[in-house]
């Protein structure tokens, strides 16, 4: 299963929407350089797809890549069907799925900026395995499906 990186986003806080910066390096252990979310333990990198955007844009809501606080959009990928564990190679980079959706006890402000947050259902974080640069227009691979 392949597909491709739409957007590279950071943001210096925790809880905003994220720019997107076009590229980025994916540091072992960290997570995006210059994300707030760099070094948070087994959630180093937030990936989301487009097509979950589209269906929130498809409810009325005007939102695009990095308003869920994703750090890595993606298109062409299913993003829901990937289990803990898989892999996923982006250039030199490599990452390894670490959980599928989260938990929200709160809305977040992200729910509030957007009107709904899609990141709980269909988001999916991974930690940094192997470094490397990662840039929009990128593919984006499933390499080991455990």
């Amino acid at each position: 299963m392949r597909g491709k990186i739409v957007a590279v986003c950071i943001s210096k806080n925790k809880g905003e929407r994220k720019t997107n910066v076009g590229t980025g390096r994916l540091l072992t252990g960290l997570g995006l350089e210059g994300d707030a979310h760099a070094g948070f333990q087994h959630r180093q990198v937030s990936l989301l797809a487009l097509e979950s955007i589209e269906k929130m844009r498809q409810k009325g809501l005007d939102v695009k890549p990095g308003d869920f606080a994703e750090n890595l959009t993606t298109e062409g990928i299913e993003l829901t069907t990937l289990p803990v564990g898989a892999r996923l190679k982006i250039g030199d980079a490599l990452l390894e799925v670490s959980q599928i959706g989260k938990e929200c006890h709160t809305r977040c402000s992200i729910y509030y900026q957007a009107g709904d947050c899609v990141m709980p259902k269909e988001g999916i974080f991974a930690i940094v395995v192997q470094p490397g640069v990662v840039s929009v227009g990128d593919i984006i691979e499933v390499v080991d499906n455990v």
